[in-house]
């Protein structure tokens, strides 16, 4: 006739002793052996506290209408200049020449935020006068929402030059934003909202290049312009003005942030959790071994003797 188990359960043993024995300091040793260093090789392998992490974000960059533009017209260093500055404009007085600048920003994919500026600048010259150097300036307004609001006001820096007159310069490339430290998780960040240029200066240095861009890098979050194959043409036509012509595309970008307190007790929970089940198996063996051979007496309380008792 077969044998079929129809039912079972563990049988528990119990291990008695006093308070000062050996066999309570063994269990006190396990204990403290099993828990404490989970935490230690959780933190020595670099993965206990998360210090940074990042997310993707599409920027809702906007196009401020403002522009610093100088163009380089002669070998011996004889320039052009305009800008939407009137005191910079005031100061260049005669060698200002205003230029005919068409702006649009596009929304491909329809999500309420523009994806790239169109922009063509085109600046009368004489005859006379030929291009070999282009610097311009464009600024925008940064916005990023999903964890902190983060504001600020950053710009886009487009030059080229050549050692053959232009007819025209063509540019494609993206603002890409450039951090030197994480964002915050949370709360409202406006410390680079400031203005790049001070519209109000009517000295020179605060419109000078080398001006705006040393306090523009010392900032800890800004953008650059990354320029893909920019293309100069040579021989303007009689009459025709020299034309700029810029696609700035405004991509996705990886932000980085620093993870709030609970996002840092779930990551610093998950490592400890899954080293500590190992250190408890560990542990739970080499005291099952212990006192079932009696390596350190105790009591045994166990209920296959309650049984033969009664």
């Amino acid at each position: 006739m077969a044998v079929v188990e129809v039912y079972s359960h563990p049988v528990l043993h119990r291990y008695k002793t006093s308070i000062c024995t050996k066999a309570t300091i063994f269990v006190f040793a396990c204990f403290l052996l099993t828990f404490i260093p989970p935490i230690l090789v959780a933190y020595r392998s670099q993965g206990f506290w998360q210090r940074e992490a990042w997310y993707r974000e599409q920027p809702d960059v906007s196009f401020k209408h403002q522009i610093l533009l100088l163009l380089q017209t002669s070998q011996t260093g004889d320039y052009l200049v305009w800008s939407t500055y009137q005191n910079f404009n005031q100061l260049q007085q005669g060698r200002v020449r205003v230029p005919l600048v068409k702006s649009r920003e596009e929304d491909s994919n329809r999500d309420g935020k523009s994806d790239a500026l169109q922009m063509t600048v085109q600046v009368p010259l004489l005859d006379t006068e030929e291009v070999y150097s282009v610097d311009l300036l464009l600024f925008f307004q940064y916005k990023l929402y999903i964890f902190s609001a983060f504001t600020m006001e950053c710009m886009a820096y487009l030059q080229h030059t050549s050692p053959l007159p232009g007819a025209d310069l063509t540019v494609v490339g993206d603002l890409r934003l450039h951090q030197k430290y994480p964002l915050g998780h949370t709360g409202r960040d406006t410390r680079f909202n400031t203005s790049i240029i001070d519209s109000t200066s009517i000295f020179p240095s605060a419109y000078d290049l080398r001006t705006i861009f040393e306090s523009y890098s010392d900032r800890n979050v800004s953008t650059n312009f990354q320029t893909y194959y920019p293309v100069w043409r040579t021989g303007r036509a009689t009459g025709q003005p020299f034309v700029i012509s810029a696609t700035v595309r405004y991509p996705e970008e990886t932000i980085l942030y620093k993870p709030g307190f609970w996002q840092l007790i779930k990551w610093g929970w998950v490592q400890y959790i899954s080293i500590l089940l190992v250190f408890l198996f560990v542990f739970d063996r080499i005291k099952t071994f212990v006192f079932e051979n009696q390596i350190l007496n105790t009591i045994v309380d166990s209920p296959t003797k309650k049984f033969k008792q009664g």
